[in-house]
């Protein structure tokens, strides 16, 4: 077996000046494109909160209130417990930068809402508005604590009966 050799002309550095131009136009177009396409939410501070912002882990206490472009409101309420990773994503991403305190206005894509599919009054395609406002947030192992202290309770209510009632195999006065 034989091997040719081929010689190759030397490449000018006008040439490899182009080409690196080249690549780098490439790498700026790619990084472009998956900025614009990928959607963002829109966030505004309308009143800067203080402390820590809430983990995709904790449970979150807002008042809110959102609505369609056309001003319609769907959903509004004034105290409403929400674990932060069981919302739309782009309401979870919002609630990981407010602040306690903090009163903010969302804007929530389409696609990092409920995107092609229609829930309850919003239909399907719809950009989400909220007026959000973060009145407090726990770690999900505070809440599980508070939970089964308010278990024990209730418990220790029910062994120790209801007000006024007569203590467990006390016999009932007779008439």
């Amino acid at each position: 077996m034989s091997v040719t050799t081929v010689p190759l002309r030397p490449v000018s550095k006008s040439g490899l000046w182009l080409m690196w131009f080249g690549v780098a136009a490439l790498i700026v177009a790619a990084i472009g494109f998956a900025v614009k396409s990928t959607p963002r939410i829109g966030f505004e501070v309308v009143k800067e909160g203080t402390g820590n912002s809430p983990t995709r882990a904790d449970v979150v206490l807002v008042k809110y209130e959102g609505k369609l472009d056309d001003g319609t409101v769907f959903d509004a309420n004034e105290q409403a417990p929400m674990q932060v990773s069981q919302v739309v994503p782009g309401f979870s991403e919002a609630l990981t930068r407010m602040k306690k305190g903090g009163k903010y206005k969302i804007v929530i894509p389409a696609a990092l809402g409920y995107g092609d599919r229609d829930n309850g009054p919003i239909p399907a395609g719809s950009t989400l508005h909220f007026d959000v406002e973060l009145i407090d947030f726990k770690t999900e192992a505070e809440v599980r604590a508070m939970q089964q202290m308010m278990q024990q309770q209730q418990m220790m209510m029910q062994q120790q009966g209801a007000p006024g009632a007569p203590p467990p195999g006390a016999v009932p006065p007779q008439p």
